[in-house]
C-alpha cells in the first residue's frame, strides 16, 4: 500500500481500517460450526471498540437476529440501527428505575439476581402484561447469575415465570479459551442441573471459546464476541478467524541521534552507536499500551521497528536504524496491527489480552470502513 493511500482524514495521526468483510466472514464460520444453534453477536463496549452501529447492521444483514450488549444505555442507542425483528439483550440486567424505559422500549434484560427478578415482574405486574427476559445462573464463575439456591426458590414461584416468561436461561464460561480445561465440563453439568429446576427454556451457554468446544457446549444460542473482531478463540493451533482491524500510523519526524543518546521521558532507552529515530503520532491516549515502552514495536516493509522509549500520550519513537537512510520520511506510514503483527502479539508485548487492544482503540484515528475483500479500500467510507 503506498504511503498516503486511502487516508480519509489527512489531518489525523493513524488510520484504523475495520474490514467488515472479514467481520461478517467470521460471523459465518461461527454460524456453520454451531448449527443448528443460533449466533447471536456480543456487540457491548461499541462493538469491542470497532463501533456498534457500523459492526451491528453489517452482522444484521448476514441475518443476525440477536445482538447483546452490557448496559441498557447501550441498547437504548443501538436499537433505531437493527431491524425490528432483531432482539437486544442487556448482560448486566437493570439498575434499580430503569425497568420501565427498558420495558417500553422491548429490550431484554439478563437477570442476575433475585432483586432484578423481582423488579421487572414487578413492572410487568404494573403495566398489566407479561414481559420476557433471560435468566442468568452461576454455573461457576462466581460473577453474575442466580447463585444454586436462589434458583431452587425462584422455581418455586409459580406466578414469577406467568408474568416473566424465559426467552433464555444462560450462564457463562470461565474458562472456554482453554479447551482442555477441567472447569467447562464441571460448568456445564451445573448449568444442566440449574436448568433442570426451571420451566423450559432455550439455553444459551458458550461464549466464543465455546463456539470451538463440542458441541454440547452449543445449546440453542452461541454468543459470539471477540472471535467476531478478529481474535484467537483460544490458545490452540493457528486462529481460524479473519483479521477485521488494521492499524496503520504517520511518521511525523526521523533524526539521527549520536550514540548513547537518550531517547523519551525517563531517557530509558540508549544505544552504544548512532542511530536513527522515528516519531509517530499516536501513544497511550490513543490506547496504545504504556506497557509496550521498550519491548513493542511497528513494522515496515516487513522490518520491525522497536519502540524506542516510553510511550507517551500523544507519541511513540521507533529505532528505524535497520532501515536504509531515506526509507522513512514525513507522512509515511508503520504498521502497528496487520499482516506482520496481529493482534495476539501487540496483546503478548503488553502483557495483556486482544480484548482491552481493541476496546483501548481511541477515537482520534481516522476510521476507514471497508466492505470489499481484505486489504482492498475501494468501497471504503469514513
Amino acid at each position: 500500500m503506498a504511503p498516503h493511500d486511502h487516508i480519509a482524514d489527512p489531518f489525523a495521526g493513524a488510520r484504523l481500517t475495520i474490514d467488515l468483510a472479514a467481520l461478517t466472514a467470521n460471523y459465518s464460520l461461527i454460524a456453520a460450526r454451531v448449527a443448528p444453534a443460533r449466533t447471536a453477536a456480543v456487540v457491548k463496549a461499541d462493538a469491542y471498540g470497532l463501533g456498534a452501529t457500523r459492526v451491528a447492521p453489517a452482522l444484521a444483514e448476514m441475518g443476525c437476529r440477536d445482538f447483546f450488549v452490557a448496559h441498557l444505555a447501550e441498547a437504548i442507542a443501538l436499537r433505531p440501527h437493527l431491524p425490528a425483528d432483531a432482539a437486544l439483550y442487556v448482560l448486566n440486567g437493570l439498575q434499580p428505575g430503569a425497568e420501565r424505559r427498558c420495558a417500553t422500549l422491548g429490550i431484554l434484560p439478563v437477570l442476575n439476581s433475585l432483586d432484578q427478578a423481582r423488579r421487572w415482574a414487578a413492572m410487568a405486574r404494573e403495566i398489566g402484561h407479561a414481559l420476557p427476559a433471560v435468566l442468568q445462573v452461576d454455573s461457576g464463575m462466581s460473577r453474575l447469575g442466580l447463585q444454586p439456591e436462589e434458583v431452587a426458590a425462584l422455581a418455586e414461584d409459580k406466578a414469577f415465570f406467568e408474568q416473566v416468561p424465559l426467552r433464555l436461561v444462560m450462564s457463562h464460561l470461565a474458562c472456554a479459551d482453554e479447551p482442555g480445561n477441567a472447569a467447562n465440563a464441571e460448568q456445564l453439568r451445573r448449568f444442566h442441573a440449574l436448568a433442570a429446576l426451571l420451566p423450559p427454556a432455550l439455553l444459551s451457554f458458550a461464549n466464543s471459546g465455546g463456539a470451538f468446544l463440542p458441541a454440547a457446549f452449543h445449546h440453542d444460542l452461541v454468543r459470539a464476541g471477540v472471535s467476531l473482531y478478529g481474535a484467537a478463540p483460544n490458545g490452540e493451533g493457528p486462529n481460524p478467524m479473519r483479521p477485521v482491524v488494521r492499524l496503520d500510523a504517520r511518521i511525523i519526524q526521523v533524526r539521527a541521534i549520536p550514540a548513547g543518546t537518550g531517547v523519551g521521558y525517563g531517557l530509558t532507552f540508549n544505544k552504544s552507536e548512532p542511530a536513527r529515530i522515528a516519531t509517530i503520532g499516536v501513544g497511550y491516549a490513543d490506547g496504545w499500551p504504556r506497557h509496550l515502552s521498550n519491548r513493542g514495536a511497528a513494522f515496515f516493509g516487513g522490518v520491525r521497528l522497536p519502540i524506542a522509549g516510553r510511550v507517551s500520550m500523544d507519541s511513540i519513537t521507533l529505532d528505524v536504524t535497520a532501515l536504509a537512510e531515506g526509507a522513512l520520511g514525513p507522512g509515511d506510514e508503520v504498521e502497528l496491527i496487520g499482516p506482520h503483527q496481529t493482534l495476539e502479539q501487540v496483546a503478548a508485548d503488553a502483557g495483556t489480552i486482544p480484548y482491552e487492544i481493541l476496546t483501548s482503540l481511541g477515537s482520534r484515528y481516522s476510521r476507514i470502513y471497508s466492505d470489499g475483500v481484505p486489504g482492498d479500500l475501494s468501497n471504503a467510507v469514513d
